[in-house]
């Protein structure tokens, strides 16, 4: 039944023109239908969609939030992001080997950072 729709990340956010500094400006991501009197901003990437809304609860969940999947532009975006001052984390996961900032899961490479309330964003060169 859900198969046949669209999906969206939907990201919760304390301030909303704080978070659009960051989406728009460090990310690069497109602006679409917002309502910044209800705090609610839409964004493209892709062929997806991602929502950014105020919500008290902004930073509380402790998961991956978004996941961008780079295929091969992964190195790159990764020099990017790492150029506009993105600090990315790092994981202590079994069996992982680290490559400076990236997560090395044989041939997938993973990389993790937070914005500016602590959402985990995700990116992978699947």
């Amino acid at each position: 039944m859900l198969a046949d729709f669209d999906a969206q990340a939907t990201v919760a956010v304390k301030d909303l023109t704080r978070a659009r500094t960051f989406y728009e400006q460090i990310l690069g991501l497109k602006p679409v239908k917002g309502d910044a009197q209800r705090g609610v901003q839409g964004y493209t990437s892709g062929k997806s969609s991602i929502v950014v809304y105020e919500s008290e609860f902004a930073g509380t969940n402790q998961a991956t939030t978004v996941t961008f999947s780079m295929g091969g532009k992964f190195d790159e975006v990764m020099r990017e992001l790492t150029a506009k001052g993105v600090r990315f984390e790092h994981y202590d996961f079994p069996g992982v080997k680290m490559d400076g900032d990236v997560h090395v899961f044989g041939d997938n490479r993973v990389a993790w950072f937070k914005d500016p309330d602590g959402n985990i964003i995700n990116l992978g060169n699947y």
